[in-house]
């Protein structure tokens, strides 16, 4: 199974629709992989993350901003989902009780600039998600660990194509 794939987004919507088709899957997923999300400022990870949890039941009680201040915003979907911003972690460690959170099995937990968390303790199984800003969009490069997280890959792969413009 291949567990890599690049996706072009042809704006801010397409972004959403993304998020919503990847909340969709993980609200059925009797083990939602991590989500983590890698990109410059501006390149749509909140934005992708406000798409996923649109789609998950309970999303009206539910406000999705950036946790900058806070590093972790819980949400009251099901499943809950625990979103961290690691981005005024950039070269330091992170401390034991955000480790554990991200670790604990008990919430959907989606990452912000996960590239500031070393590697060893990217949970697994995960869906990694690089966005970049794009002429006219963005690009997100996908990549499945795990097979929960490659089932999830898989339904971004059957979209139609008006939806999401593949570059595979």
């Amino acid at each position: 199974m291949n567990t890599e794939m690049t996706v072009k987004l042809r704006d801010a919507e397409a972004t959403l629709e993304l998020g919503r088709v990847l909340g969709g899957a993980l609200a059925r997923s009797p083990r939602p992989p991590a989500l983590l999300l890698c990109g410059d400022l501006g390149a749509g990870k909140t934005t992708l993350t406000r798409g996923l949890v649109q789609a998950l039941p309970g999303a009206d009680q539910a406000e999705v901003s950036s946790p900058s201040f806070n590093i972790v915003n819980q949400y009251p979907t099901r499943p809950q989902v625990a979103h961290f911003d690691l981005y005024r972690l950039e070269n330091m460690p992170v401390d034991d009780e955000i480790l554990d959170q991200l670790a604990g099995e008990g919430s959907l937990n989606i990452v912000e600039w996960a590239q500031f968390l070393d590697r060893r303790h990217w949970p697994e199984p995960r869906l990694e998600l690089e966005l970049t800003t794009d002429a006219g969009g963005r690009i997100a490069r996908l990549r499945a660990v795990g097979m929960e997280a490659e089932n999830l890959l898989e339904t971004v792969r059957r979209l139609p194509p008006e939806t999401l413009s593949s570059k595979e």
